[in-house]
């Protein structure tokens, strides 16, 4: 009934310590020949080819930045940038505000920017075993310009109450451009408002798996950018530390990703 699944990374995929599990690569092994396993997430492409190899799937397409791009073999499927007109914008504040600064994060296809190694750029490499390069917000702004080229993702992040304004200014300014995830008091993720997992779900249908449709998905999530992918796909599962809102919709419940939710229930599913 059910012919490829699709899984968040992040809180749904990986156990302790932020790693595959044993259980999780035996049971992607036992059905990637016969059910496609694709990862979509909010993480760029380089972020996730480590574990495409652990879980033998790189001949796979994959699902980067929250759907902003997708990739299979190094071929670009769909790129979708948010405007550098707006990055400049949030640069330019951000620049404004001295010591109050946040951090940002900018993020095109394989490249990761940011001004410093921070707390908060250590904090991500250790998460995802990949080093940024330190470029100035407003240099990475420059080059881009001449390039023609924006972000695919942005990431914000820092002390709650300047996140609280900085998301303030993006949702009074920007509300029908961008896509604002908060999975954090400190975070902000920003995408294109044009993409959602959801929709990089059925641009990589239609264009790797033309045959499948929606009702023939498996998804599992756990987080805000989950709950409209967990609700639209034939069958959408949460792991048990998913938000209520992703439980709400889901059509089924796993356990803890610490506990090997999404090799359980694969286990289960696919005898």
């Amino acid at each position: 009934m059910y012919k490829i699944i699709f899984t968040d990374i992040d809180g749904t995929l990986l156990g302790p310590d932020r790693v595959l599990t044993q259980a999780t690569i035996d049971q992607v092994t036992r059905i990637k020949e016969t059910i496609p396993f694709i990862l979509v997430s909010s993480r760029m492409p380089k972020q996730m080819y480590h574990l495409q190899q652990d879980l033998g799937i790189l001949n796979t397409p994959l699902i980067a930045f929250n759907g902003a791009y997708i990739e299979k073999e190094s071929e670009v499927i769909h790129s979708s940038e948010i405007p550098i007109s707006i990055i400049k914008n949030l640069v330019l504040l951000n620049e404004k505000a001295g010591e109050n600064k946040i951090h940002i994060s900018l993020f095109n296809a394989n490249n990761w920017y940011v001004d410093s190694m921070d707390y908060w750029a250590k904090r991500e490499e250790t998460n995802t075993r990949i080093s940024p390069e330190i470029k100035p917000n407003s240099e990475v702004v420059t080059l881009w310009e001449k390039e023609n080229k924006g972000a695919h993702k942005i990431m914000c992040m820092g002390d709650k109450l300047l996140i609280d304004k900085i998301y303030k200014f993006l949702e009074e300014n920007y509300k029908d451009a961008l896509h604002l995830y908060r999975s954090k008091d400190t975070y902000i993720e920003i995408a294109s408002k044009e993409i959602s997992k959801l929709t990089g779900i059925k641009t990589l249908l239609n264009s790797c798996y033309p045959t499948y449709n929606l009702e023939e998905v498996v998804a599992f999530g756990d987080n805000y950018n989950d709950e409209e992918m967990i609700g639209a796909v034939g069958h959408g599962v949460a792991v048990d530390n998913a938000r209520d809102e992703v439980k709400a919709v889901a059509k089924a419940l796993t356990q803890h990703h610490k506990e090997d939710g999404v090799a359980n229930y694969l286990k289960i599913l696919f005898k």
